[in-house]
């Protein structure tokens, strides 16, 4: 490549150079302009023309050299060679303003041009077009490449880095966090829970699940399968003045009070909605439920073992229903029935009247059963009101009997009777009592009841004797049950009573199987949560004797 270096100046010469602004590189560079002036006809015009030439022709060549305006400008370039020639200290023109008026204007003005580096200063410093003005950087020593790059390696390592680290935040740690915060396999029960260590949360000042006065010797307990059960509720009443009435408890509700450490339910004899006899009652529907398990109260009956008349009962019911609210068990209690067929109609009869056995199958001959038919039953249609999960499940409000206390009048000796009341029936209320499926304990002191039902529920019962010490407030004694189905194997279903710590009687699934005289299907072992009902009643059966009442 070759450059053509500016021609130094010549006096007299009328020419200007053309500075470029930026060099080409691979051609020859030269240039200069001539521009020439009509001659005038006046010899002393011609002579100050030419002074005037002369001057102007100095100047160019002072911008040519770098020597004007180098100081300054966008190329300035060595400025202290103008500062110290003194260029810029006197005039910078050489002849009076009376000869430049008298000059007549140019044919063409000069080509004006702002660059004040000379031509040949671009070849002496590379910075005035470095890369970064000029893109084409071939040949120059930084474009080298190697994979051994050490500076290379830490860029690319740090771009690697980065987004590792973007993709660990936004899809890695989800990942992460999930597999590492797996939920326990036994995560709480009932209201307010239980870990899975059986810890139990502590509500201040609110009523605990365990009743901190419960001994240690109830936290526990083994199962006749068995099995060790775990205490998660307790209430031991031993707080006086208690209220029950609606939102003052967080699991009863009642319109009765506890006494000298004891819940206390009383029986009057005045009228009360055209009756004759008013109690009370404690119940915890929708307020505390269980599903399987061992429920145990510990109960004073009152009066005497020798005073028939009262029927104090302690029981549980289905949550679908309220006791004292008899649109709520309408056709719902006591149905334990899951199965679409003739045990959901009304009268468990078709509109034929047949079955015959259900027309005629009472023990004394008349109808089975005077049910309006199962509510909730297995044969819902799609659409219709039904709680779910599912309308092909058959739901509704069974009932099982803790205690309900009695007299046996032919030897004067208190009872309780502990039952399972359920819907639909077997032909004269006959379940199975033949062992293994029904079994009792001891026959010296439980019996099968004689009382097996009637036209609105049959009973499987069994009355026990109890200790005639535990009335009146004077002696307790323990009664309870123990509950368990499994509705993926309905047949393991039981239920296991209690009176006095000890087992009295069990019955199985097999205990209410189908009957295929009254054409009714398997009766459930109770699937349903159940609530807690304890109340003090009065029976017709025989006349009371209410002056050894209370």
């Amino acid at each position: 490549m070759s450059q053509t270096r500016r021609a130094p100046y010549q006096a007299g010469t009328q020419e200007y150079a053309a500075v470029p602004q930026s060099p080409t590189r691979g051609m020859s560079v030269s240039g200069s302009r001539q521009y020439t002036r009509p001659p005038t006809r006046n010899a002393s015009v011609r002579s100050n023309q030419q002074n005037l030439q002369a001057g102007r022709g100095a100047i160019a060549a002072g911008v040519a050299s770098g020597a004007i305006g180098s100081g300054y400008g966008p190329y300035s370039y060595h400025p202290e060679n103008g500062r110290d020639a003194g260029v810029y200290n006197g005039a910078r023109f050489s002849s009076a303003p009376s000869e430049q008026f008298a000059l007549p204007p140019p044919e063409k003005p000069p080509v004006q041009n702002t660059s004040t580096v000379p031509q040949y200063l671009w070849d002496k410093d590379p910075d005035l077009d470095d890369a970064l003005h000029n893109p084409d950087i071939r040949g120059h020593d930084d474009t080298s490449f190697t994979v051994f790059s050490l500076r290379g390696w830490l860029n690319a390592s740090a771009l690697v880095i980065l987004i590792v680290g973007l993709i660990t935040l936004f899809a890695g740690f989800p990942v992460i966090y999930h597999y590492t915060h797996l939920p326990q396999k036994i995560s709480g029960f009932n209201l307010g829970g239980i870990n899975g260590t059986g810890q139990i949360p502590d509500f201040p000042r609110m009523p605990r699940l365990v009743d901190p006065e419960t001994p240690e010797t109830a936290w526990t307990r083994v199962g006749s399968d068995g099995k060790k059960y775990n205490l998660v509720f307790s209430d031991e009443f031993n707080t006086d003045g208690r209220s029950f009435y609606p939102g003052d408890d967080p699991f009863w509700e009642a319109a009765i009070t506890t006494e000298n450490g004891k819940l206390v339910i009383t029986l009057t004899e005045e009228t009360f909605h055209d009756l004759n006899f008013k109690s009370g009652m404690m119940q915890s529907w929708n307020k505390l439920c269980f599903n399987t398990g061992y429920v145990e109260v510990s109960v004073s009956l009152p009066g005497s073992a020798t005073v028939p008349g009262l029927w104090p009962g302690v029981w549980s019911m289905g949550n679908l229903g309220r006791a004292g609210y008899g649109a709520t068990t309408e056709g719902m209690w006591p149905y334990s029935y899951d199965t679409c067929d003739l045990g959901t109609f009304p009268n468990q009869t078709s509109r034929d009247g047949s079955p015959a056995a259900a027309a005629i199958g009472s023990p004394g001959g008349g109808p089975l059963s005077f049910l309006p038919g199962q509510r909730l039953s297995a044969c819902t249609c799609p659409g219709s009101d039904h709680p779910g999960p599912s309308v092909s499940d058959g739901r509704g409000v069974p009932e099982i009997d803790i205690l309900e206390a009695q007299v046996d009048v032919s030897v004067f000796r208190g009872q309780v009777s502990q039952s399972f009341q359920c819907a639909p029936y077997n032909y004269q209320y006959q379940f199975n009592n033949a062992s293994p499926a029904t079994t009792i304990d001891n026959s010296a002191v439980t019996s099968f009841n004689t009382y097996k039902g009637g036209v609105f529920q049959q009973a499987v019962s069994a009355v026990s004797y109890v200790d005639s010490a535990n009335y009146n407030d004077a002696g307790y004694a323990a009664y309870g049950y123990e509950w368990f189905f499994d509705k993926k194997q309905r047949q393991n279903g039981y239920i296991t009573w209690y009176s006095g710590g000890v087992e009295t009687w069990k019955i199985t699934s097999a205990t209410i199987a189908a009957d295929p005289i009254s054409q009714v299907s398997d009766r459930l072992i109770p699937e349903e949560p159940m609530v807690r009902v304890l109340l003090d009643l009065q029976h017709a059966w025989p006349r009371p004797h209410m002056h050894t009442s209370i």
